[in-house]
């Protein structure tokens, strides 16, 4: 098992390039659903990515609903986290288990609305202050913060 990432719509090349390279180096599962901003072979993604590629494992979702058919639906599944900055908890008093999914949403427009409603209770977000919680930070570093912790909670499976 491990933790896996799961990009709703990413955007940017470079952010998922560089996710890619952290869930390689890490072990966890890259999950990105469709539509995505950007061909999967397009050059700066793979350039982000440098040659990690071939140790991603890698899920690509035809749509949201494609991704819950096969993993459940969030309401009951106690293991799938929602990051928004609207999120009720922070990520750090969030208890991560092996194998929990963390949903990320779009650069420009985070989750769904009407996803992060329904999951209200799982929730989390990173702490920032004032007006820039509004924005958010770069999605890369977003998940990169969050999975270190969840890989740090459960005792950093498998790394050195």
């Amino acid at each position: 098992m491990s933790i896996h990432i799961v990009l709703v719509e990413p955007e940017i090349p470079p952010n998922t390039g560089n996710i890619a390279r952290s869930c390689a180096a890490t072990g966890s599962v890259l999950h990105l659903v469709k539509p995505l901003g950007f061909s999967i072979d397009d050059k700066s993604l793979k350039r982000a990515g440098l040659d990690y590629w071939p140790f991603v494992k890698l899920e690509v979702h035809e749509s949201l609903e494609e991704f819950f058919e096969i993993y459940g639906e969030a309401v009951t599944n106690k293991s799938m986290y929602f990051a928004t900055t609207k999120g009720g908890r922070l990520y750090t008093d969030v208890e991560f288990k092996d194998g929990d999914m963390i949903l990320f949403g779009r650069e420009t427009a985070g989750l769904p609305k009407e996803l992060i409603e329904k999951n209200k209770d799982h929730t989390l977000r990173i702490p920032m202050i004032g007006d820039v919680r509004l924005r958010s930070l770069n999605l890369s570093n977003s998940v990169n913060i969050i999975l270190f912790e969840a890989l740090r909670q459960i005792g950093f499976p498998k790394l050195e």
